[in-house]
């Protein structure tokens, strides 16, 4: 079988999954009505459906913003409307097109080109990315500790916080074997590419050495991961869902909610997403209807957001200078 078809047979397999785990949470739904998915409209539905909407495209300048922190510490300079119209186009990438391509490589792909620095390039998308799981369990734990009403919540519960722990033992073991000379260090003078894992490790030491560059990249980080979360209390306002499910509530689950939907298993997390939402909020008294309409919502607003990145998409690569032509790039997607 070739890379190709291989490719093809995922993505394939990666759709069926998503609707089939759709379709098993809308058959548990006692007389489910596709007409119970949309809320009653009104100006105050809209209000915080435009909220909502515009948040999510303030984490898409937040989360470019970042990733220009990050470049600044590898000292790769460039602009943040160049990074934002890269991004989105990343987005149209990762949402709407039914393609194999990731986001992210297309990222590291067009700015490599800008910069002549594909090692260096490559390594701020994957610091960047780094961040966000170290971000997500905290506000995760902050929530759960505003809020210490969520911590008897059973199952839900346990598997927030299994997610959160998880999640940031995993990044310890990544960063511990990245910065360690031993593993990470012995790729950081390689050719080929090997260049590339040691542009990682070269960019996590430039972090370590300067705390100041590091703490810029995290507090825009957690802005970023916090637009997300307003977005979510707001679309959850737009359908009505009850007060429980709010602000804390949202804090403590919708990180878990993000982290579980990058796994590589469905479509832009179609069906693990809504899935996530039934298991986190039924106990706070949300319908199972509710919980899947929120993460439909949700989906709707990113690849509604995404669809901006069409024309930059379109648009192709590099509008300025190459600084050097870059010999080789990585082609592993890297998780959303």
């Amino acid at each position: 079988m070739t890379a190709k078809r291989k490719q093809i047979l995922v993505l394939g397999l990666r759709i069926v999954i998503s609707l089939g785990m759709l379709a098993v949470l809308i058959v548990r739904v006692p007389s489910f009505d596709w007409a119970d998915l949309i809320p009653e409209w009104t100006i105050v539905t809209a209000l915080w459906f435009s909220v909502a909407a515009l948040l999510t495209l303030a984490g898409i300048v937040l989360s470019a913003m970042r990733w220009q922190k990050v470049l600044d510490a590898l000292d790769i300079r460039t602009s943040l409307p160049h990074l934002v119209r890269h991004y989105l186009a990343g987005q149209f990438v990762s949402n709407v097109l039914p393609t194999t391509i990731g986001g992210d490589v297309l990222r590291v792909s067009r700015l490599s080109k800008e910069t002549g620095e594909p090692p260096g390039t490559f390594a701020s998308v994957v610091l960047e990315r780094l961040t966000g799981w170290l971000v997500l369990p905290v506000i995760t734990i902050v929530g759960f500790t505003i809020n210490p009403g969520l911590r008897h919540l059973h199952t839900a519960t346990r598997v927030a916080l299994g997610v959160a722990v998880g999640t940031l033992v995993l990044l310890v073991g990544v960063l511990a074997a990245v910065a360690s000379k031993r593993i990470g260090g012995r790729f950081a003078s390689s050719e080929g590419w090997r260049r590339f894992a040691g542009a990682i490790h070269l960019g996590l030491s430039r972090l370590r050495e300067h705390p100041s560059a590091a703490a810029n990249v995290l507090l825009v980080g957690f802005a970023y991961q916090l637009a997300l979360v307003l977005a979510a209390v707001a679309a959850a306002k737009a359908l009505d869902l009850p007060n429980a499910a709010g602000l804390t509530a949202l804090l403590a689950f919708f990180p878990a909610v993000l982290i579980v939907q990058v796994l590589p298993i469905s479509m832009s997390g179609l069906g693990v997403r809504e899935g996530a939402f039934v298991l986190f909020l039924g106990p706070l008294g949300v319908a199972q209807q509710d919980a899947i309409a929120l993460g439909l919502l949700l989906y709707l607003l990113n690849l509604g957001v995404s669809l901006l990145g069409a024309p930059a998409f379109a648009t192709g690569g590099p509008t300025g200078p190459t600084r050097r032509a870059p010999t080789e790039q990585p082609s592993a997607t890297l998780a959303a």
